[in-house]
């Protein structure tokens, strides 16, 4: 097998010419092969991989990659290698969703990995400090062991220097204005939070008009700092393809990512209710 290769100035291209002709970008996450055949088939521009989405795959929340069960980039790196990019055509590019504050590994060295493997793009999301609330103890803590944005910030970079796609996202305003201004990202998405909905869904209780409106303060502002780069957003209530187009409709995004919206949900329903049917059938005659 021969995976496909492809480049910034390739993706960057793509991506121009989509927005160009007044069509959303479309980045979704796939923990599996199979959903990466599937997004890429669908049209996906962007196929991200992280450890939150292989352990949403396991039947795990995707929150459970922020405790210490496991090295989260020797699990993206492993399983975009061996079941990612083996999968798909090379219409979609990856993305790796990396951890930039692994104390025991040089950034440069796990890039040059993603791109011999063909992955030209980067995010800082595998997992964020900009997932722990800033005015926690936790928060405080980990920046004094040395868990920082900074580390994140020089990853996207980074990344760029290396002539790979960097897509920066952040959780909160004040994370945003950073890595929109200091690391100047290809593409940005604002994270609402948790997706809500299906079995591992968290409800926080905001509406999609929330949302919707914080994205847009958040793209109002972002854009002075970077009017070359593409603003998307993500999570919270942001489910179902009418949540995103009401966000699309009423925000300034150049696109969407999705997550448990086109990965985790779909599965759930999907296998449930095929697999009930199936439990239902009966002998003759009883």
């Amino acid at each position: 097998m021969i995976v496909p290769h492809t480049s910034r100035e390739k993706i960057l291209s793509k991506l121009k010419r989509k927005r160009d002709s007044n069509k959303p970008l479309f980045i979704a996450s796939a923990g599996s092969g199979l959903v990466a055949q599937l997004l890429e088939k669908a049209g996906v521009d962007c196929i991200n991989t992280f450890s939150g989405a292989r352990l949403r795959a396991n039947g795990m929340g995707t929150m459970a990659m922020m405790w210490p069960i496991l090295d989260s980039n020797k699990q993206t790196l492993d399983y975009t290698r061996e079941d990612i990019m083996p999968a798909i055509k090379g219409d979609s590019f990856v993305c790796a969703c990396l951890n930039p504050n692994d104390p025991l590994k040089d950034m440069r060295m796990v890039l040059n990995q993603c791109k011999e493997m063909g992955v030209y793009s980067a995010s800082n999301i595998g997992p964020s400090i900009s997932y722990v609330d800033a005015d926690s103890e936790i928060y405080r803590v980990l920046n004094k062991s040395g868990i920082t944005l900074d580390h994140e910030i020089d990853m996207l970079n980074l990344a760029k220097e290396m002539d790979m796609v960097s897509i920066g996202l952040a959780f909160t305003i004040e994370d945003a204005r950073r890595i929109v201004g200091e690391a100047q990202p290809d593409l940005f998405c604002f994270h609402c939070g948790t997706t809500q909905g299906g079995l591992k869904g968290y409800d926080s209780g905001e509406k999609i008009e929330q949302a919707a409106e914080r994205i847009e303060e958040a793209n109002q502002e972002l854009r002075k700092l970077a009017p070359d780069c593409y603003f998307i957003a993500h999570g919270s209530a942001l489910v179902n393809p009418e949540d995103f187009q009401y966000c699309l409709n009423h925000t300034s995004c150049d696109g969407i990512w999705t997550g448990s919206s086109t990965e985790r949900i779909p599965i759930e329903k999907a296998v449930l209710s095929t697999a009930q049917k199936f439990a239902n059938l009966t002998f003759p005659n009883t």
